[in-house]
C-alpha cells in the first residue's frame, strides 16, 4: 500500500515537472546580443560569453553606476567599447534569463530521473506496458 501511494504521488509529481518544461519550452529564449559581447571596462576584457552569473550581476551593476552618475551629473551616458551602457545591460540580462532557464530545465531532468528511480518495479512494468498499450492501437 506505501508502495501505491508513493506512486502516486511519483506520477503527480512528474506530471507538475512535465507542466513546468512546457511552460519553459513555450517562453524558449535564443541569446543573440545586440553588442560584440566583448566589453572593456578599467582595463579588464570581459567575454559575457563565458562570465557566470554572479560575475554577469556584478558586472551589470558597475555598468549601472556609469549610468547613474550620468543622470546625477546631467551627462550624456556613456558609450563603452563602442557600445551604450544600456546595450551592455540588455545583453547581460538577456544573457542570465537564457542561462537561467538552460539551468532550471536542467534542474527539472535531475528531478524527473530521480522521480523515475523512486518508482517500485510494479509501477515502472505498469507504466511501459501501457506505453507499448499505446503504440498498438
Amino acid at each position: 500500500m506505501a508502495n501505491q501511494n508513493n506512486d502516486l504521488r511519483i506520477l503527480e509529481l512528474k506530471k507538475q515537472i512535465e507542466t513546468k518544461k512546457k511552460y519553459l519550452s513555450g517562453r524558449k529564449v535564443r541569446f543573440t546580443p545586440e553588442t560584440n559581447c566583448i566589453l572593456e571596462l578599467d582595463g579588464s576584457k570581459h567575454n559575457l560569453n563565458v562570465l557566470d552569473g554572479g560575475a554577469l550581476m556584478f558586472l551589470m551593476l558597475k555598468l549601472n553606476l556609469y549610468n547613474m552618475s550620468a543622470d546625477n551629473l546631467k551627462m550624456p551616458h556613456p558609450t563603452i567599447s563602442g557600445y551604450s551602457v544600456d546595450l551592455w545591460i540588455n545583453d547581460i540580462k538577456s544573457k542570465l534569463s537564457v542561462s537561467g532557464m538552460k539551468r532550471e530545465e536542467a534542474d527539472l531532468h535531475k528531478m524527473e530521473a530521480k522521480l523515475d528511480k523512486l518508482l517500485s518495479e510494479e509501477k515502472k512494468t505498469e507504466l511501459e506496458i501501457d506505453e507499448i498499450a499505446a503504440l498498438l492501437n
